[in-house]
């Protein structure tokens, strides 16, 4: 008799213990069992659930089919009050079926593995008779399905064997016809066979010709070598001769001249320490001043970067850049992230760095100007990789040292009159290179004259 795991006895309880399967449930009845306490078991608190099914309450209902369908079965069988709430459940889900299950009268259009199922939880009276029928219903639908399967699988089998016969019908029929062209081939080979035989004699006989012409052809050529060496040693004989007789000549040659050369050097001294003598007696100053030197006039290349102020040109013209890059010896010194964070302040400072740094060598290379690109090194999260572009000096300021510092250093190093530009927006840098000689310029000027290399 089954024993309830939780509570007391249940309604229903002594009728399980009348009626009892003698046989386990057939397959199919079995996992619709499965799927419905799969289905139902959501619906209970983890209390209400036996021991062993706790774990798989957070579960889907397909995962618990898949992985506690064992389990399961095994509790709605021992667990007479799990089974009564399984069966709450599925009348709340399927009345329908659930009312005519237990009142013995199961719809005759329904799935006889449902009705079974339905049976088996709900356990009315004659549930295993119900189980049993829908059990054998199951196997005769089971059987029919498979004999319906099996006539289907020999009629296709049948097909296919017609087909194969007529495939193999005329599969050798091709190969009749593929044995007697391969037949007709091999006469044909045979044929060629013969001639290729008759042809290999006559090569045969033709390469012993050959042979015999290329031994009678090596001999007089190890002849012609032979008198060919025997002239070649009576050659560089005469060459040693040759050579003995142009060195002696060359020998006589050079031992006349160097008595001219003598000659020639002890007049070219004679006269030289004349002119010094002469010029110690003179006395004359060394010429550092020439008469060209001494007229007052103005000379091309002398305008300095506060010159160009005067050619009426506006502060925000590309081409008071272009003027001033073109001065003798122009150094244009650039406050890098000053330009940069005007012209694209939303890029990263890499980007921001390669970016100025390709523009500043296209400007390099078309001006012809010195250019040096300052950098605060202060920004720097870490040592930069950069190899400098073409025409520009880059530099980093050090730690403690700001790139402002750093241009009125680099304006400082420069010598007084050397045209030196400068470009910042910042006016405590524009002003400080200002008093040490150099020409300020705005950052926007730049940047306008770059944006036409582009």
């Amino acid at each position: 008799m089954e024993q309830p795991a939780h509570g007391g006895e249940p309604a229903g309880a002594a009728g399980d213990a009348a009626e009892t399967l003698d046989h386990p449930l057939p397959e199919g009845v079995r996992r619709r069992v499965v799927a419905l306490v799969a289905d139902a078991f959501g619906g209970l608190t983890v209390a209400e659930l036996p021991a062993p099914l706790r774990q798989y309450a957070r579960f889907t209902a397909s995962r618990r089919a898949k992985f506690a369908g064992n389990a399961m079965a095994a509790a709605l069988e021992s667990d007479p009050l799990f089974r009564q709430r399984i069966g709450e459940r599925f009348k709340l889900a399927q009345p329908e079926l659930a009312g005519a299950v237990e009142t013995g009268t199961p719809p005759a259009a329904a799935d006889p593995v449902d009705v079974a199922a339905a049976a088996y939880v709900l356990r009315p009276p004659g549930w295993v008779k119900l189980v049993a029928a829908a059990g054998e219903e199951a196997q005769r639908a089971d059987a029919e399905r498979a004999d319906e399967a099996g006539r289907r699988e020999l009629d296709r089998l049948r097909e296919e064997l017609a087909a194969a016969r007529d495939r193999t019908r005329t599969e050798t029929e091709q190969l009749r016809h593929d044995l007697e062209a391969a037949r007709k081939e091999a006469e044909s080979l045979h044929r060629k066979l013969r001639s290729a035989q008759s042809d290999v004699k006559r090569g045969e006989a033709a390469l012993r010709k050959v042979q015999g012409e290329t031994e009678a052809a090596r001999a007089d050529a190890a002849a012609q070598v032979s008198s060919a060496e025997s002239e070649t040693r009576r050659l560089k004989a005469r060459l040693a001769e040759v050579e003995s007789a142009l060195e002696a000549s060359r020998r006589t040659a050079r031992e006349g001249r160097s008595v001219e050369d003598m000659r020639l050097r002890l007049l070219l001294d004679t006269v030289l320490d004349a002119a010094q003598g002469l010029r110690r007696e003179l006395a004359l100053p060394p010429v550092s001043v020439h008469p060209a030197d001494t007229v007052d006039a103005v000379e091309p290349g002398r305008m300095s970067p506060k010159d160009i102020a005067a050619r009426a040109l506006s502060e925000t013209d590309p081409a008071l850049l272009d003027q001033l890059l073109a001065l003798p010896q122009a150094h244009l010194v650039v406050d890098g992230y000053n330009v940069t964070k005007t012209g694209y302040p939303t890029m990263p400072l890499e980007k921001q760095r390669l970016r100025l740094l390709g523009s500043l060598s296209a400007l390099a290379a078309r001006s012809g100007a010195e250019v040096t690109c300052v950098f605060d090194g202060a920004e720097l999260a870490a040592p930069v990789l950069l190899a400098p572009p073409r025409g520009v000096r880059v530099l980093f300021s050090k730690p403690g040292v700001t790139a402002d510092e750093l241009i009125r250093q680099l304006v400082r190093a420069e010598p007084p009159g050397r045209p030196v530009v400068v470009v910042s927006t910042d006016r405590e840098v524009a002003d400080g290179v200002a008093k040490a000689g150099a020409r300020p310029v705005a950052s926007a000027l730049l940047l306008k004259r770059l944006s036409r290399l582009q």
